[in-house]
C-alpha cells in the first residue's frame, strides 16, 4: 500500500490501487490531526440492499403516514386496503433495517429514526413532482391555450392531478377544464368547443379526430357482496335480482348491449341509468347487479365494501380509452398531455385497483401508444 502527499498539506491520500468501487465506498476520517481519504469494503449483504433500493410507493405512503398517524386513512387516501399499507411500510423498515415508525402508540408516532428519515423524504418526493413538473412544462410552454375534456370517470382520481400539473407547466396558458360523458366529449371536439378530449372510443368512426390509445378497461359483473351467486348465473337470470343497464345514451351502455346482443342475451330493461355513482350506490344496496368497468369501479371507491367484481363470463370484451384532438391543435401539446395521463392513469388507477382484484392483472392495462383495438 503507497501513499502520496496531496495538494493539501493536512490531507494524505492513500493510494490502494483503484479499488472496484462496487465493492465499497471511500470514506474521509482522521488521523494525526490529518485527514485521510480511504477505501471501506462493503459487506455482501449491505451491498445487496443498496443495489435492491426503495420503492417509490413505500416512500409515498410512509410520507402519508407521517402526516396522518393512521394506517386507516392512508389506505383510504390511496385507496388500498390497510394490509397493504402495512406490508409497504414493513418492507420499507425492512429494507432499511431500523424501525421508523412506533406501531403501538395511537396515533401512530415516529421514531427518532424516523423523523431523520422523514426529513430526507419529503424532500426527495418535492424534488421528483418538481422535476415532474418541469419535464412536462419544457414541452408545453409553446401553448397558450387549452380546453380539455375528461371522462366523469377519472374525475376523482386523476382530474385534480392532471390539472395541477398542467397548470404548472403551462404558465402562459389559458386553461379549461370540462368534465363531461365521452360522446359529449367527442361532440365538442368536433364543434370545435375544446381542443383535447380523453373519452371512450366510439362504436362509429372516429377518424377525423387524432387518437392516442391510452387505457383497455375491461368489462366485469358487479354484484352486491352479500349474494353468493356465479357470474354466470346472473348472465342466466337465475338472479332476482334486476339488470341495471347504463344510459343508451352513453357508450358505455351502447357497447354493453351490442356485446350482450352478440351472445344473445336477453335481460329485462327495468332499469336505465345514467349516473355511475346511482348504479354503484344500488348494486351496494343489493338493488341489483350490473356490467360495468374497472374505471367506473374506481369512482365509486365508498361502495368498494358492500360490492364484489367478478370477470365477465365466456369471451371477454372491454371499452378503450383514447386521448382525441383535431388535427389542427399542436401535437406536440397533445403527445405531452397523453404521456402525463398514461403515467397518472398507471398510478393512480390501473396499480391500485389491480392490488385490489388481483385477477385484472393482464387485463386492465395501458395500450401501447400506436395499437389497433381487436376486442
Amino acid at each position: 500500500m503507497a501513499f502520496s502527499q496531496s495538494i493539501s498539506q493536512r490531507s494524505i491520500l492513500i493510494d490502494l490501487g483503484k479499488p472496484n468501487t462496487q465493492n465499497g465506498v471511500w470514506v474521509e476520517t482522521e488521523l494525526n490531526s490529518r485527514r485521510i481519504l480511504c477505501f471501506h469494503r462493503m459487506p455482501g449483504r449491505v451491498l445487496q440492499m443498496q443495489r435492491s433500493g426503495l420503492s417509490l410507493k413505500w416512500l409515498e405512503v410512509f410520507q402519508l403516514a407521517a402526516q396522518t398517524g393512521s394506517i386507516q386513512t392512508v389506505a383510504g387516501d390511496l385507496g388500498l386496503s390497510v394490509s397493504t399499507v402495512s406490508h409497504h411500510l414493513s418492507k420499507l423498515e425492512a429494507q432499511l433495517g431500523v424501525s421508523l415508525i412506533d406501531h403501538n402508540r395511537r396515533p401512530m408516532v415516529l421514531t427518532p429514526s424516523g423523523s431523520i428519515f422523514l426529513r430526507h423524504v419529503d424532500e426527495a418526493l418535492n424534488l421528483i413532482r418538481r422535476a415532474e413538473i418541469e419535464a412536462v412544462s419544457g414541452n408545453m410552454i409553446e401553448a397558450r391555450s387549452l380546453r380539455l375534456g375528461l371522462v366523469e370517470d377519472f374525475d376523482s382520481e386523476i382530474a385534480p392531478e392532471l390539472a395541477r400539473l398542467l397548470a404548472a407547466g403551462m404558465r402562459n396558458c389559458a386553461f379549461t377544464h370540462y368534465t363531461r360523458p365521452s360522446h359529449e366529449i367527442l361532440d365538442l371536439l368536433r364543434t370545435g368547443k375544446i381542443d383535447v378530449g380523453v373519452a371512450t372510443k366510439p362504436l362509429d368512426d372516429s377518424s377525423d379526430l387524432v387518437e392516442y390509445p391510452l387505457v383497455r378497461d375491461p368489462f366485469v359483473l358487479v354484484t352486491p357482496a352479500s349474494v353468493d351467486l356465479s357470474p354466470q348465473d346472473y348472465l342466466d337470470g337465475e338472479s332476482t335480482l334486476p339488470f341495471l343497464r347504463y344510459s343508451q345514451h352513453q357508450i358505455i351502455g351502447r357497447q354493453i348491449e351490442a356485446q350482450l346482443r352478440r351472445l344473445r342475451i336477453s335481460l329485462p330493461g327495468r332499469f336505465e341509468i345514467e349516473s355511475n355513482q346511482s348504479l354503484m350506490g344500488m348494486v351496494a344496496a343489493g338493488a341489483g347487479w350490473a356490467i360495468t368497468t374497472p374505471t367506473s369501479y374506481i369512482r365509486a371507491g365508498r361502495f368498494h365494501n358492500q360490492v364484489a367484481l367478478h370477470p365477465f363470463p365466456g369471451k371477454s370484451f372491454a371499452r378503450h380509452l383514447s386521448v382525441f384532438t383535431t388535427p389542427q391543435y399542436p401535437q406536440g401539446v397533445v403527445q405531452m398531455i397523453a404521456g402525463t395521463m398514461r403515467r397518472l392513469v398507471q398510478i393512480r388507477a390501473i396499480d391500485p385497483t389491480i392490488e385490489r382484484v388481483s385477477w385484472l392483472n393482464g387485463a386492465f392495462v395501458l395500450q401501447p401508444e400506436h395499437s389497433h383495438y381487436d376486442d
